[in-house]
């Protein structure tokens, strides 16, 4: 009787540990990011600026359905835009280009539900566990 009171109140207080950090983790959000650092200073003349690749991105992102209509909208059609695009510097063009590397189309929301659903799926599953509970499917 002892025992099963001792293990009782374990399960009490992991149950409630685990209940209590799931609730902080989930409250605060995550606001910071990290990014590698280029090879070469800030500083330095030319670093970190390749001109094909961020013309590539630049040109990937206009391409998009939205940005074009957002475009035609505005009155440019694709002829003015390039001769815009080719109008900038490296350095106004590897601006762009990190911009638009940066704005993560999409997001990543959907990796998040998927991490939350998992770690919930195993909580169960230690809780089940522990209780010493079984599950039984019958037809």
């Amino acid at each position: 009787m002892r025992t099963m009171m001792r293990r009782t109140v374990f399960v009490q207080v992991l149950i409630w540990t685990l209940a209590v950090t799931t609730l902080l983790t989930g409250i605060v959000p995550p606001d910071a990011r990290a990014m590698l650092a280029p090879p070469t200073a800030a500083g330095e003349p030319g670093a970190g600026l390749n001109r094909a690749v961020d013309l590539q991105t630049v040109q990937s992102a206009l391409e998009t359905k939205v940005v074009s209509q957002r475009l035609a909208d505005y009155g440019l059609n694709q002829e003015e835009i390039s001769a815009r695009v080719n109008r900038l510097s490296d350095a106004q063009l590897h601006q762009l280009a990190t911009q638009i590397d940066a704005m993560m189309p999409a997001g990543d929301a959907g990796f998040g539900i998927v991490i939350a659903l998992l770690v919930i799926a195993i909580l169960a599953v230690i809780l089940i566990y522990l209780l010493d509970h079984r599950i039984v499917i019958t037809k």
